[in-house]
C-alpha cells in the first residue's frame, strides 16, 4: 500500500447565474472609469464616440488610442462632421495609428450613418442595423448597441475570448469557426439583459487589466473561483491558437527625389483599391529582391538602371518613377538610411535613396505621373498624412 494518498481537487462547478453580477461588482469598484470615450457615467450616451473608440481600439492598446481619440473627436465632433470631411483630413489625424483600412471604413461608414440619421432621425439602434455599416462586425455592433444605444448587445472580441476560453476551458483552435461559434453561444448566455453596457466594458477591462495574455492576476479576478483554467493552473494555455509561422520579408527602395528643397510624395493608389497604406502619402517605393537590396545596402549606393519592376498590384506612380530614373539617371545614388518595419503579414525592409533632380528630370517625372493620373505633390511632407514607416525612414 502506498505511504500516501494522491488527492485531486474537483473541478469547480461553474455558476453561470452569478457570472455577470460578480463581474459588474468588480467593475464598479476596480474597473476603468476615466477613459474619454466611456459613457456609462453619463445621462445620455454619445453613440458616435463609442463607435469611434471601438474602431480605434481594434488591435491597438488603450494608451496608444488616447491621444488619437481626443484629436480626432475634436476635429470631427459629430458623425456628420466626419462624413463631410475629406479623406486627406481624416488620414492626417489617423496617420501613425496603423491598420489604415479601419480609417477608410470608418469614413465610409460615417457617410452611411449620416444618411441613416437623415432618413430616420436617429442612429442605427440594433446589432443587425449596425452590421450593415462599413467596417462594423458582430462584436463591434454589439459593443455599440450595449454601450452607446444602451440596448442589449453581446461582445466577443479578443479580450472577451481570452476570458471565456479560460473560464470554460475551451481548448479548440480559436481561429476555427466551430470554436468561434461555441464562444459566441457562451457570450450570449452570460450577457445580462439589463446593464449589458457596463458588462461589456467590464469584460474588456477584465481582459485588459487582469486576465492578460501573460501572468494573469488570477488572485484578484472576480470569476477565478469557478474558472477551470485557474483551477488547473494553466491559464496561459488559453486561448489555443495555431502555431505562428514566420512572416515573409519584402524589400523596397524609397526614392527621395528633391528639387529646390521640396520632396516628391505619391498618394498610394493600388489597382485593387485595398493595398498597403492606401490613400496615404509615401515616397515612391520600388520593390526589389533580397540580394539586390542587401548589395545596395552594403555599398551604400544604388544604380537606378538596375531597378527591376516585377511587382504586382503596383501602386500608381511607382513604376513610372522607376522607369524614368532607370532611363535618365546613370550615376549611382547614395543610400542614406534603411529600416525594418513590421506589418501584420510581413516584414518590410526599406532603404531611402537620395536623388537631387534637375529641371529636365522634374519635367519628365511630372509628365509621366500626369499621364497616368497619379496623385503627387512636391512638398516638405510635414503636414501630409503618412504611415509611421515614412517618418521612421526619413528620420
Amino acid at each position: 500500500m502506498s505511504d500516501y494518498l494522491l488527492t485531486t481537487i474537483p473541478t469547480p462547478k461553474q455558476n453561470y447565474n452569478t457570472f455577470a453580477s460578480r463581474l459588474l461588482a468588480w467593475f464598479d469598484e476596480c474597473g476603468r472609469h476615466d477613459l474619454p470615450w466611456q459613457q456609462h457615467h453619463k445621462a445620455d450616451a454619445d453613440i458616435y464616440a463609442v463607435w469611434l473608440s471601438e474602431v480605434m481600439l481594434q488591435q491597438t492598446q488603450v494608451a496608444t488610442v488616447l491621444g488619437y481619440f481626443e484629436k480626432f473627436i475634436t476635429a470631427f465632433p459629430t458623425v456628420q462632421d466626419l462624413a463631410q470631411a475629406s479623406w486627406d483630413d481624416v488620414a492626417a489625424l489617423w496617420a501613425g495609428l496603423g491598420y489604415y483600412a479601419r480609417a477608410r471604413n470608418l469614413h465610409q461608414g460615417a457617410k452611411q450613418v449620416a444618411q441613416f440619421i437623415d432618413q430616420t432621425g436617429q442612429f442605427p439602434q440594433t446589432v443587425s442595423d449596425w452590421q450593415m455599416i462599413c467596417g462594423v462586425g458582430q462584436s463591434t455592433a454589439g459593443a455599440i448597441v450595449a454601450m452607446g444605444v444602451r440596448g442589449r448587445g453581446v461582445i466577443c472580441d479578443g479580450n472577451v475570448k481570452r476570458v471565456l476560453t479560460r473560464w470554460a476551458a475551451i481548448d479548440g483552435d480559436i481561429t476555427k469557426s466551430a470554436t468561434s461559434k461555441e464562444l459566441w453561444v457562451l457570450a450570449e448566455r452570460l450577457t445580462p439583459n439589463i446593464n449589458s453596457g457596463n458588462y461589456a466594458q467590464a469584460m474588456m477591462d477584465l481582459g485588459a487589466t487582469l486576465c492578460t495574455r501573460k501572468k494573469p492576476a488570477c488572485h484578484r479576478c472576480p470569476i477565478s473561483s469557478d474558472c477551470i483554467a485557474h483551477h488547473n493552473g494553466n491559464p496561459e494555455q488559453y486561448p489555443v491558437k495555431p502555431k505562428k509561422t514566420d512572416k515573409p520579408h519584402r524589400y523596397a527602395f524609397a526614392i527621395q527625389l528633391t528639387y529646390m528643397g521640396q520632396t516628391l510624395w505619391l498618394k498610394r493608389q493600388h489597382p485593387s483599391g485595398h493595398g498597403i497604406w492606401e490613400g496615404l502619402w509615401c515616397l515612391p517605393l520600388i520593390q526589389t529582391d533580397a540580394d539586390t537590396f542587401c548589395h545596395a545596402i552594403s555599398a551604400k549606393l544604388l544604380c537606378p538602371s538596375s531597378l527591376a519592376l516585377s511587382q504586382t498590384d503596383m501602386p500608381l506612380g511607382d513604376g513610372q518613377i522607376a522607369n524614368v530614373l532607370a532611363q535618365k539617371i546613370s550615376k549611382p545614388a547614395p543610400i542614406c538610411r534603411h529600416i525594418k518595419h513590421t506589418l501584420t503579414h510581413f516584414h518590410w525592409h526599406l532603404a531611402i535613396v537620395s536623388i537631387t533632380a534637375d529641371d529636365k528630370l522634374i519635367e519628365r517625372i511630372n509628365h509621366a505621373l500626369s499621364d497616368v493620373h497619379a496623385k503627387f505633390t512636391w512638398a516638405d511632407g510635414v503636414n501630409l498624412a503618412k504611415p509611421a514607416a515614412m517618418d521612421k525612414l526619413i528620420g
